[in-house]
């Protein structure tokens, strides 16, 4: 039996011990690692450290991998928020009583067992595992390469946590880093209920087009923000502004600008604080000549096609240039990746329009896309953000980690021929 198979087997046992727990137990768990976290962040950032060290500070996933003790006190913030709400599990959704007198309950219960697949992201560790538990599902951690140090003093940390409860340290676990893994874990049916990645789009794609064990896609995010002929130019350059640069590593951050055409003489008042943030600028045409010897040279470009539906995660953004809210519509329904969307405009049927038709998770009227988090809607942590429409869609949190079954209480009653 190699490695994997034996995680499989462990997960597998672990799960029926899982769910025996009770919520306050849980709970315990989680406010311990949390506690534990802080305590040991000179551990985990020392770990962390190893990892940086491996990769250039200019590759655009250097953010995400990197630790701070602000960070750490901040998921351990986040930790204690998921085990103090309310567990999703045992939930009854919906209940009846039939002609015949039976009872129908419809009841949240856990997948099972989780598979995450992410990206040089050490905080998705604490994340998933909290989630998980909080919810009743034993987690398996594939994380890259690129986080192999930091991972491994996380969920070493966990199971430490675990231990002391005495409690079977299996319902998390770390995969080994090699690729080989990534595939067996994609084809562990019947092993493995439901398998989420996290990151790039080519990760998504590699995912998507090697899984047998159903999936629910996350992670990847081409935001627009269109800027209507009747749009706010101080709210709209507060929002680029926002949306661009507040963290340029995250799925939510902002790649693509779409402005009216009437609002060109507005673009430079849009980008001005764009530039103090030395971000990049692939313009198109009309966008570029309202730009030119106003905005930075060394940062603007003319645009291309590949400027276009391009996840940047870096401090580079694409300004489109339309002639009407539906061809802004048209441009959004070719290159977005279904994450977040944005309009600005103080015209109520123009923004009635676009949040009806525009086809993604999260759609937004004067407001930034970096909103699109499950803390920041209330829900605490994440696992990601679902772009797709089956079983959630947007900021999967707690109740999302979780399904359902029907029960079905009867007093000996047979169903006639």
């Amino acid at each position: 039996m190699n490695s994997l198979s034996l995680i499989l087997e462990q997960a597998k046992k672990a799960a029926t011990g899982l769910c025996q727990l009770d919520d306050d137990t849980i709970r315990q768990v989680l406010v311990s690692v949390a506690e534990q976290a802080v305590a040991k962040t000179d551990t985990l950032l020392e770990a962390n450290q190893k990892d940086l060290d491996k990769m250039d500070k200019n590759d655009p996933k250097y953010d995400r991998l990197k630790l701070t003790a602000s960070r750490i006190a901040s998921i351990a913030q986040e930790m204690v928020h998921v085990a103090e709400l309310p567990t999703p599990v045992g939930e009854i959704l919906s209940e009846r009583k039939l002609p015949n007198d039976l009872l129908l309950k419809k009841v949240s219960v856990p997948f099972g067992i989780i598979g995450i697949i992410y990206e040089a992201r050490p905080n998705v560790s604490f994340d998933v595992f909290s989630l998980c538990m909080k919810s009743g599902n034993v987690c398996l951690l594939k994380g890259s390469t690129d986080a192999l140090h930091s991972n491994t003093a996380i969920v070493q940390l966990i199971q430490n946590v675990l231990l002391t409860f005495h409690i079977d340290p299996n319902i998390v676990n770390l995969l080994p880093p090699e690729r080989e893994a990534t595939l067996e874990l994609l084809n562990a049916v019947g092993k493995v209920d439901l398998i989420i990645p996290r990151g790039s789009q080519g990760l998504i794609e590699f995912v998507r087009n090697n899984a047998r064990v159903p999936i629910i896609e996350t992670g990847a995010g081409i935001c627009h923000t269109y800027f209507d002929e009747y749009g706010d130019v101080k709210k709209g350059a507060a929002i680029i502004n926002n949306a661009k640069t507040r963290r340029v590593s995250v799925c939510n951050a902002l790649d693509c600008a779409i402005i009216h055409r009437s609002r060109l003489s507005d673009l430079p008042i849009l980008t001005a604080s764009l530039a103090t943030s030395h971000v990049v600028i692939y313009a198109d045409e009309p966008a570029y000549q309202a730009l030119q010897g106003i905005y930075p040279d060394v940062l603007l470009q003319k645009a291309t096609d590949t400027s276009f539906g391009t996840e940047f995660l870096d401090y580079k953004m694409a300004i489109k240039t339309v002639d009407s809210i539906d061809e802004a519509m048209q441009h959004i329904d070719r290159y977005s990746s279904k994450h977040s969307e944005a309009i600005v405009s103080e015209n109520e049927e123009h923004i009635a329009r676009f949040q009806k038709q525009v086809d993604a998770a999260c759609v937004y009227a004067n407001s930034s896309t970096a909103f699109t988090d499950g803390a920041q809607f209330g829900m605490g942590a994440e696992i990601g953000i679902s772009t797709q429409k089956l079983h959630a869609r947007g900021p999967m949190a707690l109740h999302e980690m979780t399904t359902y079954k029907w029960l079905i209480i009867g007093n000996g009653q047979i169903r006639p021929a």
